[in-house]
């Protein structure tokens, strides 16, 4: 990652937005009762916990800190202090096996010094979200009208973490009740004669989409992406296993997308970007581990769809300023996507906009998206998925307020922005207590678990991880380097 850091989150304790000043609740704790595990905040019709940004005073910051103990975005405040050259080099200490009084106890002091190079930037930031799925919206819809209030602003309001991106599924996904596509019937119809939406869409995503943007603080961007085609399009005509997108359908799938933008436009929801299907692999290569909606592209398949198909009927089309994410699937599988259709028709890439990134597996080092960015330095990166709880090693698809899984969100968010991501966008918005619902059980975890038979939902420590992002850093921010040198003081303390 070299020196380059996120100086715009450093840099954001004294320069927020000055929104007013309210007087913010604090988190109706509960612990959880599981040894290793933080309390979560629990909210329903009459009470949930909200969070304010304030503007500094000159000279001075504002500090919000949750952590392991049970702190969620508590404030506090102090003066900045400007090191001089001096006081940059480690100071002489006591020596501790000087004393001669076996009670004295060392303690080390560790002061962090950064210095940010405001001429050396880098990525605008798009922004951050969660995904409106027809599980989430389920959930969301099993709470009474105050307690889904009280869920909306805490994702997208001045007093929740101001979300302002949202993913949403083309179709069925598989954290849907069942699997289902659009224009299902009458089969091999080319023309796409019957494509109308379905009641998930007019009941659930959209009304939830909806209810965010008039609430949020900034312009909600949607991306929406397709896990599976009508199966009359796939080689295998089902909606999981090995099956790709018969050649005599390119064109129908590339209109398949424009039909669902003009039928959201009609429900005055814009597509602000699509991608080029969800998680390839998974009908390709992955084919045999996954149970769940998919359609499979090889990468030159994929390069001469979008060259060929996808990207001029966009283009030329009436939707020609949304965006197209390459690829949608692990950090891993970018360069072999993107150099794979670059080879195949190099239009391909000329037609994209940016590739979509997703969380899991990451076991190739994050550097792997600046290289990606200096071969496609016109391009943007977008991670558009995100979750714990899904790999085949976890013990515990859903673990109730977890620590850990905060934390490793915090990690691969960093790790992102400073390898040119220009947003993040979490999975689920919510679930309930066992992961889904999920047609293929293929159940995860989520910020938020709505508990509908008591009308309340409780935020996990993934949650205030993901604020702690969207709420300071808005749209339009800027990263810069900066460096960082940690000093270290030890002082004698008697007991």
């Amino acid at each position: 990652m070299g020196r380059a850091r996120l100086g715009l989150a450093t840099l954001v304790v004294s320069a927020v937005i000055a929104l007013g000043i309210t007087e913010d609740l604090p988190c109706r704790a509960r612990d959880v009762g599981i040894p290793g595990r933080s309390i979560v905040c629990v909210c329903d019709a009459t009470y949930c916990d909200t969070i304010t940004r304030e503007e500094p005073a000159p000279g001075t910051y504002v500090a919000y800190t949750s952590s392991d103990a049970g702190q969620r975005f508590e404030k506090s405040f102090g003066v900045i202090e400007t090191v001089s050259n001096q006081e940059e080099s480690v100071p002489d200490v006591e020596n501790p096996e000087e004393s001669e009084d076996e009670d004295e106890e060392e303690e080390t002091l560790r002061r962090v010094v950064l210095r940010l190079f405001t001429i050396a930037r880098f990525q605008y930031i798009e922004g951050f979200g969660g995904s409106v799925t027809d599980a989430a919206a389920i959930n969301w819809r099993k709470l009474s009208d105050a307690a889904q209030v009280h869920f909306i602003n805490s994702y997208f309001s001045r007093t929740g973490l101001e979300y302002n991106m949202i993913r949403v599924p083309i179709g069925g996904a598989d954290f849907s009740t069942h699997p289902y596509t659009y224009n299902e019937e009458p089969r091999y119809d080319h023309a796409l004669s019957n494509y109308t939406l379905s009641d998930e869409d007019y009941f659930l995503k959209l009304p939830m989409i909806k209810r965010s943007q008039a609430v949020a603080t900034d312009e909600v961007k949607i991306t929406a992406s397709t896990w599976s085609p009508p199966v009359w399009m796939k080689t295998n005509e089902r909606i999981t296993g090995y099956g790709t997108v018969k050649p005599e359908y390119y064109q129908a799938y590339a209109d398949y997308h424009i039909r669902f933008m003009e039928e959201y436009e009609k429900a005055e929801v814009k597509i602000w970007a699509i991608t080029t299907s969800n998680e390839p692999i998974n009908g390709f290569l992955g084919a045999p581990f996954v149970s769940f909606n998919s359609v499979g592209w090889s990468p030159r398949n994929l390069g001469r769809w979008v060259a060929s198909n996808l990207g001029p009927t966009v283009r030329n089309s009436r939707f020609n300023n949304t965006l197209i994410l390459a690829v949608d699937d692990q950090r891993y599988n970018l360069p072999f996507y993107l150099l794979g259709m670059e080879r195949e028709d190099p239009k391909s890439i000329e037609y994209i906009d940016g590739a979509a990134i997703h969380y899991y597996g990451n076991f190739i080092p994050p550097i792997i998206m600046t290289a990606i960015q200096n071969r496609y330095p016109d391009k943007i990166l977008l991670s558009t998925e995100a979750c714990e709880g899904g790999m085949p090693w976890d013990r515990e698809q859903v673990e109730i307020g977890s620590w850990d899984r905060a934390r490793k969100y915090v990690k691969s968010i960093l790790q992102d922005l400073n390898n040119y991501v220009v947003g993040w966008i979490d999975w689920n918005l919510c679930l309930d207590p066992t992961g889904g619902p999920n047609w293929a059980r293929n159940y995860v975890d989520a910020p938020i678990l709505v508990y509908g038979d008591q009308d309340e939902f409780i935020k996990q420590p993934m949650f205030y991880a993901m604020g702690h992002f969207s709420k300071f850093i808005p749209r339009g921010s800027r990263r810069i380097q900066s460096s960082r040198r940690t000093l270290l003081h030890c002082k004698m303390q008697r007991f």
